[in-house]
C-alpha cells in the first residue's frame, strides 16, 4: 500500500472529476464584457545608484527635461545612474469609470540593477487603438533585491527589476461595452462542450419558465461554446436579470477522457473515463555506465624513460528484469495505476508506455502533451 501511494505522489496526479452542480457565473462569461491591456514607457527616478546610463535612457531623460523647459548644453552627457527606463503595463477591468484607480506593474527595459526605492514619473498608458486610457505615477513596491561586489560577484533575491504600484494608475477614459446593446446576451463557456451548452440552455429555460413545446425559448445554444439568451433592453432590468441568471446552478457534462502529460516536470494527469482495450506491455531497462580513469605510469628512477598517462575505461552493463502485464477489456484508471505501479515505472517510462498504448490503439482517450 505504501508503495502504491508513493508512486502516485511521485509521478502522477489522479483526478476523478465527478460531475456536480455549478453556478453559471463559474463556467461561463458574457460576450463583450472583457478587460483590456494597457502599456506605456516611462522613467523611474530616485534610485540609489542602481540605474543605468544607456542611450535610450539618456534620450528619454533629455526629452523629459525639455518638456519642463530645461535644455542641457550640447555635447554634455548627464550622469543618470539614479534613473531607469521602464515599461509600465496594467489591465483595465470592464465597466471601470474615469477617476477610478488600477494597479500597475513596472519592469526595467535596460541594464538597471534594481528598481527598489524608485519613483515612477507620470506615464501615459495606451490601449491597442493608441488612445490614452490611464495615467500612472507613484512609488514602487519591489520585493526583490540585488547586491554586487567589486569583483563581479552578485547575490540576487527574487526579481529586483520589477515592481508594482498599488492604485498607481488613474483611469482617464472608459471603454465602451456592448453589454447594454441589442436584445440578447451571449454566454461563452470557459470549456466548450456541446452537451454542456445544451444543458445550460435547458436549465435557463426551465428556471425562467420557458417551455420549448409551448412557445419561444429564452436561451438557445449557438454552438459548443455559446448560448444566446434573450434579455431586457432596459439597462437596470438587464443588470437584475443577469444577477439572477448567473446564480442558476446546473450540471455540466463530463469532460472528455484525456491523459495530460507534462514532459518537463514529469506530471501525469489521467481522467476518470480513460479506458484500455486488451493489450500486453513489457517493460525493462538496459543501463550502460562508462567511467573514464587516467592512470599515470611513472618509470624507475634509474631507467631512461618518461612519465606517461594512460586512459582506462570501465564499462558496466546492467540489464533489469523485464516484466510483462496484461490489460483486459475495459481496464479502469485504478487498475491501470496498480499495474504500472507493480512494474515500477519511472515518469519517463510511464510516458513511453502511454504513448505506445495510444499508437497501438489500446488507449481510449486523448493523449495531450504540454
Amino acid at each position: 500500500m505504501k508503495k502504491w501511494l508513493s508512486i502516485i505522489c511521485s509521478f502522477s496526479i489522479l483526478l476523478t472529476p465527478f460531475s456536480y452542480a455549478q453556478r453559471i457565473k463559474d463556467v461561463a462569461s458574457i460576450q463583450g464584457v472583457r478587460s483590456n491591456q494597457l502599456i506605456g514607457y516611462g522613467l523611474v527616478v530616485g534610485l540609489p545608484g542602481t540605474g543605468e546610463q544607456s542611450p535610450f535612457t539618456e534620450q528619454s531623460f533629455r526629452t523629459m527635461l525639455s518638456n519642463f523647459g530645461i535644455m542641457m548644453p550640447n555635447g554634455q552627457k548627464p550622469k543618470i545612474k539614479n534613473v531607469a527606463a521602464v515599461a509600465v503595463h496594467a489591465t483595465l477591468p470592464p465597466f471601470i469609470k474615469p477617476g477610478q484607480k488600477i494597479d500597475v506593474t513596472v519592469s526595467s527595459v535596460g541594464e538597471a540593477g534594481s528598481l527598489s526605492g524608485g519613483t515612477l514619473l507620470q506615464t501615459f498608458l495606451k490601449g491597442l487603438d493608441g488612445q490614452i486610457y490611464a495615467v500612472a505615477q507613484g512609488s514602487l513596491v519591489v520585493s526583490g533585491f540585488g547586491v554586487q561586489g567589486q569583483d563581479g560577484s552578485r547575490v540576487v533575491n527574487n526579481t529586483p527589476t520589477v515592481g508594482r504600484i498599488p492604485n498607481g494608475g488613474i483611469v482617464e477614459r472608459a471603454v465602451t461595452s456592448g453589454f447594454a446593446q441589442g436584445d440578447y446576451l451571449t454566454l461563452n463557456l470557459n470549456y466548450p462542450d456541446f452537451s454542456t451548452a445544451e444543458s445550460l440552455a435547458e436549465t435557463i429555460n426551465k428556471k425562467l419558465g420557458a417551455d420549448p413545446d409551448k412557445g419561444p425559448v429564452i436561451a438557445t445554444p449557438i454552438d459548443a461554446a455559446s448560448v444566446r439568451v434573450s434579455a431586457p433592453r432596459d439597462v437596470g432590468q438587464r443588470v437584475g436579470f443577469l444577477a439572477t441568471l448567473e446564480n442558476f446552478e446546473f450540471t455540466p457534462a463530463d469532460a472528455p477522457a484525456r491523459v495530460v502529460i507534462n514532459s518537463r516536470t514529469g506530471t501525469i494527469v489521467i481522467g476518470k473515463d480513460v479506458r484500455l482495450l486488451p493489450a500486453a506491455v513489457t517493460h525493462g531497462g538496459l543501463t550502460v555506465t562508462i567511467a573514464e580513469n587516467q592512470n599515470v605510469s611513472q618509470p624507475n628512477a634509474l631507467a631512461d624513460g618518461q612519465t606517461a598517462v594512460t586512459p582506462q575505461s570501465i564499462i558496466d552493463v546492467n540489464l533489469d528484469d523485464s516484466r510483462m502485464f496484461k490489460f483486459d477489456p475495459g481496464v479502469t484508471l485504478d487498475q491501470l495505476v496498480r499495474a504500472v505501479n507493480e512494474v515500477g515505472a519511472a515518469p519517463g517510462d510511464l510516458m513511453a508506455i502511454l504513448e505506445a498504448l495510444r499508437q497501438a490503439g489500446a488507449l481510449q482517450g486523448q493523449l495531450v502533451v504540454i
